[in-house]
């Protein structure tokens, strides 16, 4: 829903695994209903022990070269990624460290 083509998908899963290798996506394979191909993955399981604070992600992704574009969405200006979704659900907090799931990554396009 979020991806214009299978490829695009992919490049996401990649990038997440890049960016957040212990939170990395394993692609299972594949699920077919009668009209829809889905794709199955999984990821190692973070139990948050706390809520996580938003100004703490914004410095992290500052600190890793992202800049907040609006909302929770960031753009990396040298590599052209755009990182969307970032809310308390898709980055927990455990031991006082950021998880990151469930991301959103789009190459933009030149």
């Amino acid at each position: 829903m979020f991806y214009l083509s299978w490829i695009d998908y992919f490049h996401s899963l990649l990038l997440h695994n890049y960016y957040f290798p212990d939170t990395a996506y394993t692609l299972i394979g594949f699920y077919e209903t009668a009209s829809t191909l889905y794709a199955v993955v999984e990821q190692p399981f973070v139990q948050s022990d706390s809520l996580t604070n938003l100004a703490d992600v914004r410095m992290f992704m500052e600190a890793n070269g992202f800049r907040l574009k609006k909302n929770n969405d960031y753009y990396h200006f040298e590599t052209g990624l755009i990182l969307e979704d970032l809310h308390e659900g898709n980055v927990l907090t455990q031991n006082g460290i950021l998880y990151f799931v469930d991301t959103v990554f789009y190459l933009k396009q030149k």
